[in-house]
């Protein structure tokens, strides 16, 4: 049988994994919360379904054809549970009910959920301690679904991904944009992720109806101002200067990122069959810049 895909939180990797999916999928919708975004949603073979928290009749339909259902809406207040998750207070109980069909799902959380390691490797197994409100609800999130999903004896793939970067979203868009900084903190690491590798993992893990908790992270953590060079250098352009930490004017969410230092391990998505097309910032920037697809 076909996949019918259903994207609860249809933004930047699940439009992105809609497009590889797009002629594989029997279906695939996929919520907003603006009407505006119909067309946009379209082009990328998604069809649009409005979710502002109260289910409609035409997504309660959607929901009972879907087999796999793929969570990209971030947790908010005032949701109805615990979990701050959107859709599962509409669910919990009764996901059978909701979604007859249903084979697999997955949530896409965050490697925020592993906190400061103080520049440790983490893998999957590695001690949780969120420090960030965003990073605690994902964590509580990724419980309430594992749950719900054990209940009903439903596999629940939950990737934690790193930054995310890819067309649009890259240091070669921000220093043609004129928004790139080097802000120098040392010993500072970061992780990172091209979204076709988000796409390219969701893809295996959904053809292959597994579950089980997943890092997607590319093979070379590293300071973020090491990527803005490299870009820079790849541009042909002088690279901004280099501002340290404590002198660089940030807002409260920029400058949260920073209090988070670790080095996230790919081991086991590899360990799970999925070969990384962009291993690394400098394959990935490179690549982008030679193929023209980096705006």
């Amino acid at each position: 049988m076909k996949k019918r895909i259903f994207l609860l939180g249809a933004g930047y990797s699940a439009r992105a994994y809609a497009r590889r999916q797009r002629g594989q999928a029997e279906a695939i919708s996929g919520t907003t919360r603006s009407p505006e975004k119909f067309d946009a949603l379209r082009e990328d073979g998604i069809e649009p379904l409005i979710f502002d928290g109260t289910v409609s009749s035409e997504m309660a339909d959607t929901l009972k054809r879907t087999t796999h259902l793929v969570l990209s809406a971030a947790p908010e207040a005032g949701a109805g549970d615990e979990s701050h998750d959107p859709l599962l207070p509409h669910v919990d109980g009764r996901l059978r009910q909701a979604m007859p069909d249903l084979r697999w799902i997955s949530y896409l959380s965050t490697v925020g959920v592993y906190g400061d390691h103080g520049g440790a490797w983490v893998d999957e197994g590695s001690e949780c301690r969120p420090v960030s409100r965003r990073s605690v609800e994902r964590l509580e999130a990724e419980k309430a679904w594992q749950r719900a999903a054990e209940r009903e004896g439903l596999p629940l793939a939950v990737l934690r991904l790193a930054g995310i970067y890819g067309p649009g979203r890259n240091a070669l868009a921000s220093l043609a944009a004129g928004t790139a900084r080097r802000i120098v903190k040392p010993g500072q690491i970061f992780n990172r992720i091209h979204v076709e590798d988000i796409t390219g993992a969701l893809s295996l893990l959904a053809e292959r109806e597994m579950g089980g908790v997943f890092n997607l992270a590319d093979g070379e953590p590293s300071p973020a101002e090491d990527v803005v060079t490299f870009a820079a250098e790849l541009m042909g352009v002088e690279p901004p200067p280099e501002i340290p930490f404590d002198r660089a004017e940030m807002t409260p969410m920029a400058r949260s990122f920073y209090g988070e230092n670790k080095r996230v391990s790919n081991a086991r998505i590899k360990e799970a069959g999925y070969a990384f097309a962009w291993p690394d910032y400098r394959t990935a920037l490179t690549r982008m810049w030679a193929e023209d697809d980096w705006r």
